[in-house]
């Protein structure tokens, strides 16, 4: 089998369990394809070579559909880690928490807003801490809660890590998590997919548990990518996700 090799000598603790065990938790029957592991150690992952080939509407709306699946497969709750994960987990070269939270509002508030926003403090200023604050507050408090149980999501689905083959879209890299379904289409939209349409089209008609008014949520969702992109990559991102935040206020 030809095989793609992809090594960290100098990666955080636990980078590569972390992902052999969020894309093994993702490979669900009739759900989205997932990237194969074949081998994994402290330095490195080990994985079946995904032939690239160009991305088709059609592809895109087959992808649509099985994601819908993945998700509908479930997690043990909201924030939790993929089964079998024992150590950290990640979000880049970030860590993650991932311990149960009640609610999706507790989990998005005290897990993904307020962590990353604290690490991009400086970045963001007083006044962008204090819509983050604002915007965390009315998370817990359940404004933004519904029925939908928590979904079993890829958690870092922009479209680097979405692989057209041959035989469909394929998913990598995962930051997999229990969470809220509209996280992953959040992200697609937010960083772009080939024939996004036709993913977000195929994913409606599909899902069971999709709200009526994602999208009016969908800048929501994207606020904790853009505060870890700040984190990672600096300023530029901090008005982005003030912006989307204060929409929510």
């Amino acid at each position: 089998m030809d095989q793609f090799v992809k090594r960290r000598v100098d990666g955080p603790p636990g980078l590569f369990a972390a992902e052999a065990a969020g894309l093994d938790w993702l490979r669900v029957p009739g759900g989205a394809l997932v990237v194969e592991v074949l081998d994994w150690d402290d330095t490195s992952i080990t994985l079946a070579r995904v032939r690239s080939c160009h991305p088709t509407s059609q592809a895109a709306a087959q992808f649509g559909a099985r994601l819908s699946l993945t998700h509908d497969a479930g997690a043990d709750g909201f924030g939790v880690g993929p089964k079998g994960l024992r150590g950290p987990a990640y979000i880049a070269d970030l860590p993650m928490a991932n311990h149960l939270e009640p609610t999706w509002g507790r989990f998005f508030a005290h897990q993904r807003i307020l962590p990353y926003a604290h690490q991009a403090r400086r970045r963001l200023g007083i006044e962008g801490m204090r819509v983050m604050e604002a915007l965390a507050s009315r998370l817990e408090d359940g404004i933004f809660d519904d029925d939908a149980p928590a979904a079993r999501t890829h958690g870092d689905l922009w479209s680097g890590n979405l692989l057209f083959s041959e035989a469909g879209a394929v998913l990598i890299d995962p930051s997999a998590h229990g969470a809220h379904r509209i996280s992953d289409l959040a992200m697609l939209v937010l960083f772009g997919a080939p024939h996004l349409d036709q993913i977000l089209t195929a994913y409606e008609k599909t899902s069971t548990h999709l709200r009526s008014d994602w999208r009016h949520l969908i800048s929501l969702h994207q606020v904790y990518p853009l505060l870890v992109h700040t984190v990672l990559f600096g300023a530029g991102y901090a008005d982005q996700a003030i912006h989307a935040a204060k929409a929510y206020l």
